[in-house]
């Protein structure tokens, strides 16, 4: 039996994204998106009503600050007490799974989605994708972009401005395009 087209982006292959079943789960996404980004902080109830429907799953006491951004948002599994400040994307093409205690400060992106270098592929208008993950206890400074593929560890502290292109293990400090370990804190 052949994948489908979703089922062919949540592997890492090819994909069409112009696909009617993805193309109908942005759609779906649009919609509770506009409707988010529409609330006031005077409707935190109905905000969390809409990250449940949303998110493919959210812990306990998230905070998403809008606006806030997503290509599904059923593609992102995010843990208990996460705080997404202003402005954040995050391109779900793939899985995004965030620990517990994750704080992003304001403009963070975070992009499983990327194309094929070779023009030839890419002007076909297929796409790729790789997940990302985020540990527990995870700090990621303003404008920082989180590239497909990468893993972030536990205790983990990303400096503003960092574009992080590669894993980036537990209990350190990481700065910098691209992004290093500067310091470790164990």
């Amino acid at each position: 039996m052949e994948k489908t087209e979703k089922q062919k982006m949540l592997a890492g292959e090819l994909y069409w994204a112009e696909d009617p079943q993805l193309a109908a789960e942005n759609k779906r996404a649009s919609h509770l998106l506009r409707k988010y980004n529409s609330t006031t902080e005077e409707q935190q109830q109905q905000r969390q009503q809409i990250l449940q429907e949303l998110f493919g799953k959210i812990g306990q006491k998230a905070t998403v600050i809008p606006p806030f951004h997503c290509d599904y948002g059923s593609n992102i599994f995010a843990g208990d007490k996460l705080y997404l400040n202003y402005g954040c994307v995050i391109l779900d093409c793939n899985t995004v799974r965030i620990g517990d205690n994750v704080l992003c400060a304001p403009y963070v992106q975070i992009y499983t989605a990327y194309h094929p270098t070779e023009p030839e592929i890419r002007l076909s208008g297929r796409e790729l994708a790789a997940p990302i993950k985020i540990g527990n206890n995870v700090w990621i400074g303003g404008n920082a972009i989180i590239c497909p593929g990468v893993t972030i560890g536990d205790n983990t502290t990303i400096g503003a401005g960092s574009v992080v292109t590669k894993d980036i293990p537990e209990n350190v400090i990481a700065v910098g395009n691209p992004c290093r370990v500067i310091r470790n804190l164990s």
